[in-house]
């Protein structure tokens, strides 16, 4: 009898224990929650840069712990380089209400920002976020954005120095730039501030379509030693190839802000390494997703940056890449 009752003694006991720990098991085999980002690329979704800078962000992620389709979920959009198409894009994510935004560029922040006050941005390659009024200082955002400044600007200084290094015959710069876009006005600015120690002559050339690159640039290109300096617009990428067509066409070496351009056929760039600010723009992503507020996190601006140089292009412009250029460039294109 006793042995019996030990027996039912113990049975229950063991019962009572198992019955204690089915919740800490039934917890342990829930799936963790997925979090969701939304992401805005001004890149076509077909276009190998953007690609690659998706690559590197999601890289970024994955390395502290975020895998997409386990723990997090990113909604794309692509092709951010029309306004309405960027509100749209912005008006979509907004309403699936997700834990944060990546985005990429200034023309995005102003739909961003109307669509939302709410939801925290992390953007890269924007220009100046405090004059556009997308954060209070660089120091303390104070709002819902935060991210990577695309460059200082003395970069425009540095354009200058390079078109005039691999193409010394050049007298005169036709800096395209957009018109609507502030930051412009303070970039053409600064080259012309150096323009005089190189002997060079600045005229902006203020483009809002396609039209008026054509009327420009042709204008521009009808006196001799001309040359192009291209800053950072959505214009830009949106005519790409409208610009190298132009320039091809009035046999005029051009300088662009970042390395794409140049790996589709221009000649020289020089600007911050964008792969490296989307894997730095995922550790911001991480921070947030763990609980800090975007209004917390400090603007960076750029830490890498690249000269890039494309051989076969220089070759067609008839232009000798100096030695000593080349060997400062971080990649050569063949």
């Amino acid at each position: 009898m006793q042995f019996d009752q030990l027996k039912r003694r113990d049975f229950i006991t063991l019962l009572g224990g198992a019955a204690a720990a089915w919740p800490l098991t039934l917890r342990a085999q829930q799936p963790e929650p997925m979090r969701r980002i939304g992401v805005i690329m001004l890149q076509d979704a077909n276009d190998p840069e953007g690609q690659a800078r998706i690559a590197a962000f999601m890289q970024g992620l994955q390395q502290l712990g975020w895998t997409d389709g386990h723990n997090v979920r990113t909604d794309t959009r692509w092709s951010a380089t029309n306004p309405d198409t960027v509100r749209k894009h912005a008006a979509e994510l907004a309403a699936l209400a997700p834990d944060v935004i990546l985005t990429s560029g200034g023309s995005t922040m102003r739909p961003l920002l109307q669509a939302t006050r709410t939801v925290p941005i992390v953007f890269v390659n924007v220009s100046d976020p405090v004059g556009l009024g997308v954060v209070d200082s660089l120091a303390r955002p104070g709002g819902n954005a935060t991210g990577f400044m695309l460059y200082e600007y003395n970069m425009g200084a540095k354009w200058l120095e390079l078109l005039k290094e691999v193409a010394p015959r050049v007298m005169r710069a036709a800096v395209l730039r957009d018109p609507t876009i502030h930051v412009g006005l303070a970039q053409v600015a600064v080259i012309r501030t150096a323009a005089p120690s190189l002997g060079v002559e600045v005229i902006p050339v203020d483009w809002r379509d396609a039209s008026e690159i054509e009327r420009g640039v042709a204008a521009f290109a009808r006196s001799p030693n001309g040359g192009l300096i291209v800053t950072p617009a959505g214009l830009a990428y949106r005519h790409r190839d409208l610009i190298f067509a132009f320039a091809a066409r009035h046999s005029l070496p051009a300088v662009y802000f970042e390395r794409s351009f140049v790996a589709a056929g221009g000649l020289i760039s020089y600007g911050p390494d964008f792969h490296d600010q989307y894997r730095q723009a995922a550790s911001y992503v991480n921070r947030i997703l763990k609980g800090e507020r975007s209004a917390d996190l400090p603007v960076q601006t750029p830490t890498k940056y690249q000269l890039v140089i494309n051989l076969k292009t220089a070759k067609s412009l008839g232009l000798e890449v100096p030695p000593m250029l080349l060997a400062r460039a971080d990649e050569v294109i063949e």
